[in-house]
């Protein structure tokens, strides 16, 4: 390969590759090999022989022009040929506006036969024709033509040949240039990233150890199906939905092959058709000469899709393998065993690649719609598949599963979470992993025997190393300080009460969070399960089967300097002694109780055998709290209050100009009208009327409302307070509080507002 001459430099830099692609009128037409790099260019035009000044050229496969322009800075005219008719016009209003005006735009075929009017000196494809027979009568006697051979493999030979009568004569191979561009230039050709925002992304991802284009499409903010079709289009690629070919997955052809080979090549076998064989990648810039090597036999069909659907596909192809592995053992198991009882059943033996397919969809669906469960149900002949989307479940309708196809999925599903599929009788509870980009999600599963088969339920946990912060939590500006405040105290024991499913872990791990932020006190926590892991957070999990339980990691804790303690949950009288222990040894403790609201806690701890003096001196503050459905703030209106419920909430008449909110329904919220739950809080803090009150034990009526006189939040006012600021709606005020707490509480015979 010789050095460039001065010419063609000279003619690479009069023309600006920018002026060819920096706008979006080609945006959704220029693909394939169009618009060429400079670097190709350059390649290029050190193989071919010299372009002389008075040359005529014609250059097949023209697109947007680029190429053609360089050309027509080196010979005396240039025949620009280009079969898209849209992207012709493009070009030939650019060659005009900038001056190009040796270059002819003609709109054909080029395996078709076409005539122009004056014979060429060279003609170069850049594109792949199936015959270039109808071209030799275009070209000169002893003219080259040079073009691309063969089939489009990953970086494509540049063959020359020449004219000699009415035959091209093959006269050598130059070499391998590839014309495709790849992602990360399409994606500057598209404007989505600059050469700053492309620099800083390769740099992230040699730190991280991850493709450039992963960095990339968290930053882009765009759709994942969206931007690999653009990519496919730019490529000239083919792009397929993961269930277009679920049905066709070949396991067998994928065990064929080393897993670290595949998943360094981004490269997934899917079936074969006589002699093709097609793969699927989530890699635009994938090579598939490796894999030909290895298929001598076989010609590669190369097909796109997305991360996702590349997840989806080798999860399927992948736990396949282990169903049939776990068959073949249970099977041989049978064999040895000498009998021959059906662990599995003859029609659950086979776990399906379209129905992990769909466990991964409906994982997806779970995901998309920020669900916190996924329930799996079987009632006869009807399966039943919904979302836990705040607070209330949904059915996912657009899976129509028979039974037979529920048992396969439970097997998947087991298999993901490592439980014995073979168990149907007995509940079992296990755990698996979820990764979507940056963010990984635990997922707890639990299945449950029934009348008419098992269940499961999916608890899905995002672990992203942080939790929620107190601001994010909703909490009113007041509330939230003094719960900031109580954090800074050196010890002291703080509640967070509720029933099953209102958020009490998640205001604790705010809490938490705070103090990792900080980092100034070490903090340990003990928990069954851990939820969400939290950075600078030393935490520890209970191990009941080997007899490691809450109050046996409070009596180590206190051995290792920390300040601040979390017990997930105080469930019996030892753990509580514990904790109040741990308070009076100078540390600050955070736990969970189940009841009802702040004052029923105190009961609770007297029921637990807590002395009162001991509940008094320790305790710093109760916050019992219920989880409300927060308006979609895209959709949000004012309208009438319902009065059935305003006449609960005020038996002597709303005050004047009450207003309420509520969410009309939107793309962004799906219709519902609420998007998230705020979390909504009764607060007790312990000052000196509180704490004589618990030491003196009075029936808890009394307790109640001595509470109130001592400077107790209620929730009735907690929920009013975000009605009003248009944060919840009215309608979610039954559902979170019981009925003779809608009314204005009796103190001691008078009504708290009076």
């Amino acid at each position: 390969m010789r050095s460039l001459s001065p010419e063609v430099k000279a003619a690479l830099g009069s023309v600006s590759r920018r002026d060819f692609v920096s706008s979006s009128d080609l945006a959704h037409t220029v693909s394939g090999h169009s618009i060429p790099r400079e670097e190709t260019l350059s390649h290029l035009f050190a193989l071919v022989p010299d372009m002389l000044p008075h040359h005529v050229v014609m250059h097949v496969g023209g697109g947007s022009g680029y190429l053609a322009a360089v050309l027509s800075r080196m010979v005396r005219r240039v025949i620009c040929v280009e079969r898209n008719p849209v992207v012709a016009d493009v070009a030939r209003d650019r060659f005009f506006r900038l001056g190009f005006n040796n270059v002819d735009v003609v709109v054909q075929d080029a395996c078709e036969p076409f005539e122009v009017d004056e014979l060429c000196d060279r003609i170069l494809a850049t594109s792949f024709l199936r015959t270039n027979s109808h071209l030799t009568p275009l070209l000169q006697e002893g003219g080259y033509y040079i073009g691309l051979e063969g089939r489009a493999g990953p970086v494509p030979s540049l063959t020359m040949f020449r004219r000699r009568g009415e035959n091209l004569e093959r006269v050598q191979t130059l070499g391998w240039v590839d014309f495709n561009r790849n992602a990360e230039q399409i994606l500057i050709d598209l404007g989505m990233v600059d050469d700053q925002a492309l620099a800083a992304a390769k740099a992230d991802a040699a730190i991280s150890n991850k493709r450039v284009l992963d960095v990339l499409r968290p930053r882009l903010n765009v759709e994942e199906k969206g931007l690999y079709s653009s990519l496919a289009r730019e490529r000239g690629m083919t792009m397929i939905d993961a269930d277009a070919i679920m049905e066709r997955l070949d396991q067998k052809l994928f065990s064929g092959f080393s897993r670290t080979f595949l998943d360094l090549s981004r490269l997934i076998p899917v079936f074969s058709q006589n002699s093709e064989l097609t793969v699927v990648t989530d890699d635009p810039d994938a090579r598939t000469d490796q894999l030909e090597r290895l298929s001598p036999d076989h010609s590669i069909s190369c097909l796109l899709v997305t991360p996702t659907d590349f997840r989806r596909i080798w999860s399927a192809l992948d736990l396949t393998a282990k169903g049939s592995r776990f068959t073949a053992e249970t099977q041989q198991q049978r064999e040895e065993g000498g009998h021959h009882k059906e662990v599995l059943g003859k029609s659950d033996d086979h776990i399906s690649p379209y129905l992990v397919s769909v466990y991964e969809a409906i994982l997806l669906d779970a995901v998309s719609e920020k669900a916190s469960d996924i329930h799996v149900e079987v009632y006869g002949d009807r399966v039943r598949l919904r979302l836990r989307v705040d607070g209330e479940l949904h059915d996912l309708s657009q899976y129509k599963l028979t039974p037979r196809q529920l048992r396969g999925l439970i097997n998947v599903i087991k298999l993901r979470a490592e439980l014995n599929i073979a168990e149907r009788r007995l509940p079992q509870g296990g755990r698996s992993r979820l990764e979507l980009g940056e963010v990984a999600y635990d997922l707890r599963v639990q299945t449950q025997p029934s009348l008419h088969g098992e269940h499961v339920v999916i608890r899905l946990l995002p672990q992203t190393g942080r939790a929620m912060t107190i601001e994010q939590l909703g909490m009113s500006a007041r509330i939230g300080n003094r719960y900031q405040r109580l954090l800074n105290n050196p010890a002291g024991l703080v509640l967070v009460v509720g029933p099953t499913g209102s958020g009490k872990s998640t205001t604790l791990y705010a809490g938490l969070q705070t103090l990792a932020d900080d980092g100034r006190r070490k903090v340990i926590t003990v928990e069954d399960p851990i939820e969400y892991s939290i950075d600078n957070v030393q935490q520890t999990r209970v191990r009941g089967e080997i007899g490691f339980s809450f109050a046996d990691a409070m009596r180590s804790f206190v051995r290792q300097d920390p300040d601040v303690i979390l017990v997930g949950e105080i469930r019996d009288q030892e753990t509580a002694l514990e904790a109040i222990r741990a308070s009076q040894t100078g540390h600050l403790v955070l736990s969970t109780l189940h009841c009802n609201d702040a004052v029923d806690s105190l009961q609770r701890l007297y029921d637990l055998g807590i002395h009162p003096n001991s509940i008094a001196g320790e305790l710093l503050a109760v916050i019992a709290q219920r989880l409300a459905k927060r308006i979609c703030t895209e959709c949000r209106e004012k309208v009438e209050p319902d009065r059935d419920i305003l006449a609960e909430l005020f038996p002597e008449g709303p005050p004047t100009n009450f207003a309420c909110y509520r969410g009309g329904g939107c793309k962004h919220c799906n219709g519902r009208g609420t998007l998230g739950r705020v979390a909504i809080v009764e607060y007790m803090e312990a000052n000196n009327d509180i704490r004589n009150a618990i030491s003196s034990q009075p029936p808890v009526g009394e307790l109640r409302w001595r509470a109130l006189d001592a400077g107790l939040v209620s929730m009735r006012d907690s929920a009013l307070d975000h009605v009003i600021e248009g944060v919840i709606p009215l309608e979610e005020l039954p559902r979170i509080l019981p009925r003779e707490r809608m009314a204005p509480e009796i103190r001691g015979g008078r009504r708290d507002n009076e």
